[in-house]
């Protein structure tokens, strides 16, 4: 796991990571994915989610509130959302 305190992860790079997943977990390329989609409008559902949900804390090595996804659609808004929280870590 990485160590959110070792590295900081900023805005560019958290999207990087999760345009990476969302495309892999579509099994597309990662530059077909519009990071301002909504998630919903790739098809993904809530155990997508879920799954999202439990790779970003492993890869972040915090927990996350369950709703953060769901109030942040977007890779976009979710990555900005993203930045914030782990400011709180710093």
């Amino acid at each position: 796991m990485s160590d959110p305190h070792a590295a900081p992860h900023t805005l560019d790079s958290l999207r990087e990571w999760l345009t990476n997943c969302v495309a892999s977990h579509l099994e597309r390329p990662a530059e077909t994915i519009d990071t301002s989609a909504r998630l919903s409008d790739y098809g993904l559902d809530s155990l997508y989610v879920l799954s999202v949900a439990g790779e970003l804390e492993d890869h972040l090595d915090i927990s996350l509130d369950p709703t953060l996804l769901w109030d942040n659609p977007t890779i976009d808004a979710l990555s900005e959302a993203l930045a914030k929280e782990l400011a709180q870590y710093a």
